[in-house]
């Protein structure tokens, strides 16, 4: 390959990495763009993970072996294995030295400083692999990991001269997957309560819409917690508010703790003293069960007055449901109809019959909602 052509592949790469979005996409995209800008029939992309002793594969590209995954769930293996990765990779340049990259090929024979290693040896031939180069992955001015080319048997094995270009390779992924890091950072962010770490409004208005539109695609039942927490007022007043955010803290941990018990629910801080999980396909039971755990261990804080739960599920008969807003309204009437009445349990939408009130209520016009709301803050006001 000349130098121009080399020097497109690296644009390519760089590219195709910048137009990822999320760490799965920018894996595939590091991984493919060496895999062709090198020649090879297959790449990978892994990991050292250095608390578990590991190298974890993240990615595989090209031509797969049998068993292997393009985003495998566990395929990692004892750095212990591969002596290169705690020792020539540390040694050689985190002392000091420059990245370098070696080639493996069936036979044994290698190219760089690495040395021969057995297993890469064995796993080359194992599936039907003639050669392969391997290049350290440095990030933030660590090991990061490896990317990994070969190719099939038969084929032209690698030499210095693409091993070489392999750590060029390798620089343009760590810088790629450093700006993933950003991004997901960023994204992170946007989508976090800074507080409690919990969910912000932002993150369940978009995963509140999709659940609904799930809903009406396929029937799955969607369920919305929303939380009121009681007396966080007095306590700023009273206690200060590093006493009253450490109550929101607090209870965010209680939320996220009584969400666990519902499958992938999503637990978050909508603003100031209000809360919410959202869950989709948990029963209107197991998510009522949940929140009555939330109004349990809210209790027993020891700040704080408790909280005001409502629940609305699409699987309890509180009529259709097509939008996200309308969902939101019922559990929040529910909500507010806990608050007026000091309820110690949730009140859920849709359980009081063909009359309920809280149905009614979130249904009405929006004044006279508002009024009703209203009405209901003002019968037990102190």
């Amino acid at each position: 390959m000349g130098e121009d052509s080399r020097l497109a592949a690296v644009v390519a790469l760089a590219q195709g990495m910048a137009a990822a979005h999320g760490s799965r996409e920018a894996w595939r995209a590091a991984a493919g763009g060496a895999c062709r800008a090198l020649g090879g029939h297959f790449a990978a992309l892994s990991v050292w993970e250095r608390e578990l002793g590991r190298l974890r594969v993240l990615v595989n590209v090209g031509e797969l072996a049998e068993g292997e995954e393009e985003f495998p769930e566990d395929e990692s293996y004892p750095v212990h294995q591969f002596a290169e990765i705690t020792e020539f990779l540390h040694e050689r340049w985190a002392g000091g030295g420059e990245p370098d990259a070696w080639v493996e090929t069936a036979e044994g024979a290698s190219t760089g400083r690495a040395g021969y290693c057995h297993q890469r040896v064995a796993a080359l031939r194992r599936r039907g692999r003639g050669c392969c180069v391997v290049a350290p992955v440095v990030l933030h001015g660590r090991a990061w990991g490896e990317l990994y080319v070969a190719r099939r048997a038969g084929a032209t094995v690698f030499g210095r001269g693409d091993a070489d270009f392999a750590i060029v390779l390798a620089a343009v992924v760590a810088a790629g997957l450093a700006q993933t890091e950003r991004l997901e950072e960023a994204r992170r962010l946007a989508f976090t309560d800074a507080l409690t770490g919990l969910a912000n409004r932002r993150a369940v208005d978009a995963r509140l819409d999709e659940a609904v539109e799930r809903h009406r695609r396929d029937g799955a039942v969607v369920s919305l917690v929303v939380c009121d927490l009681n007396g966080l007022k007095r306590v700023n007043d009273t206690l200060g508010h590093a006493v009253g955010d450490r109550l929101l803290e607090r209870f965010g941990s209680v939320l996220s703790l009584c969400g666990a018990m519902l499958p992938g629910a999503l637990a978050a801080r909508l603003g100031g003293d209000e809360f919410c999980l959202l869950a989709v396909g948990p029963s209107a039971d197991e998510v009522v069960k949940a929140a009555d755990e939330v109004c349990r261990r809210a209790e027993e804080l020891g700040i704080g007055d408790g909280v005001a739960c409502g629940v609305a599920s699409t699987e309890d008969p509180i009529g259709p449901v097509r939008t996200a807003r309308r969902l939101f309204r019922l559990a929040d009437a529910a909500q507010y109809r806990a608050k007026a009445e000091r309820a110690a349990r949730p009140v859920v939408a849709g359980r009081e019959g063909p009359d309920d009130a809280v149905v009614r209520l979130a249904d009405e016009p929006s004044r006279a909602r508002d009024g009703e709301r209203r009405r209901f803050r003002g019968r037990h006001s102190p």
